[in-house]
């Protein structure tokens, strides 16, 4: 089983919604990196669940990192972030353990792992696992930022409410990215945050859930990181936040959105800003030809809604071989994108800093 990205930085998954603990193993961080406790549990809040928007399940997320930290500094060893699991309610989903819940990975499981796998919240394959790659996401995130790169995401779109998009000036999509750091509920124009989430109520109201459009923005990134063809950085970017639970579609830059464009309208044309090369607009989401072109980079994901539902659906019993309706059981996000815009965030540090590390050496994130 793959639980391990990245060449130069790696991060390694490991646990089960239900067991005693999840947890996440970097390996190859610069040694002398700081140690921001504060800002990892800041970020731990962003993906925690609140109101009536999210499960009732309620962890503390109370981390623990057990090695590759001194004196509050990376010591350039494996570092190993654990946070324990608090609020399991394991009999929740013993009733329904033959039977395939619509849009989960329970049938899919099964038949990799001959049964033996654990089923209970999804085990493995429940989002719960990303609180571990939040809590090793934010420690690249915090030293990505000291270097002058920030990353930020927001909620695009909502059950077809849109937001408003990212700016294309840079120093006002610095400050957007900033704001968004602050905000529990990630959206640039504050006024649809109500409206959002008053969509995702009526969905819970009704049983049943939402999806949208994350979009994500680096300010910062230096050109030329990434390589052509089978490691370009839209390739290695996607390979990272497909494995995010949830995620069914990225596009970078204009990606679909511009496809009937001809291409006089599609191309960005370039200039010279002082010494440096600059585009007039980023239809290309910041890449070329696989590698970094300096502008801010720029993309997207589609998230699904919430497969857990507590609306009758149809489904199998796959021990027995037979047809069977099924209503989920246990605690349910109605959404999980506000959520899940911190996970983003996470995987997108984690890939920037081993692409940055590829590229410079991994000393480069050292202060």
């Amino acid at each position: 089983m793959k639980n391990s990205f990245g060449t130069s930085v790696a991060v390694t998954l490991f646990g089960e919604s239900h067991g005693p603990a999840v947890g996440a193993v970097i390996d190859g961080l610069a040694p002398g990196i700081d140690i921001d406790m504060e800002y990892i549990r800041a970020r731990l809040e962003s993906r925690k669940p609140y109101g009536s928007i999210s499960t009732p399940r309620r962890e503390k997320d109370d981390f623990q990192i057990v090695s590759g930290v001194f004196e509050g500094k990376t010591t350039g060893t494996p570092l190993c972030v654990i946070v324990p699991n608090t609020a399991q309610k394991s009999s929740d989903y013993e009733a329904d353990r033959p039977l395939a819940r619509p849009g989960h990975a329970d049938y899919t499981a099964y038949v990799k792992y001959h049964g033996y796998e654990d089923y209970r919240g999804g085990g493995h394959f429940s989002g719960r696992i990303t609180v571990a790659l939040v809590a090793a996401g934010a420690i690249c995130q915090s030293a990505l930022s000291k270097k002058g790169i920030s990353i930020g995401t927001h909620i695009s779109r909502l059950a077809g409410i849109d937001d408003s998009r990212f700016s294309l000036n840079e120093g006002d999509l610095k400050k957007e990215i900033d704001c968004l750091g602050n905000r529990r509920f990630a959206v640039i124009d504050e006024q649809k945050a109500e409206v959002m989430q008053e969509a995702i109520k009526e969905a819970a109201s009704d049983g049943d859930s939402v999806g949208g459009i994350l979009e994500t923005a680096v300010a910062g990134l230096p050109a030329g990181i990434g390589e052509p063809w089978f490691d370009s950085l839209e390739g290695v970017l996607s390979h990272a936040l497909f494995s995010i639970p949830g995620i069914k579609g990225v596009q970078f830059g204009g990606g679909f959105d511009l496809v009937d464009a001809r291409g006089s309208e599609y191309n960005d044309a370039l200039r010279m800003k002082g010494s440096r090369v600059v585009s007039l607009t980023n239809n290309n989401g910041g890449i070329n030809g696989g590698i970094s072109n300096g502008m801010p980079l720029m993309f997207s994901c589609a998230v699904k809604p919430t497969p857990s539902i507590h609306i009758a659906q149809e489904t199998v019993d796959f021990v027995k071989g037979e047809d069977v309706d099924i209503e989920t059981g246990g605690r349910h996000d109605p959404a999980i994108i506000h959520r899940a815009r911190v996970v983003v965030d996470s995987v997108t540090a984690l890939v920037l800093a081993d692409q940055l590390a590829l590229r410079y050496g991994t000393d480069w994130l050292m202060p």
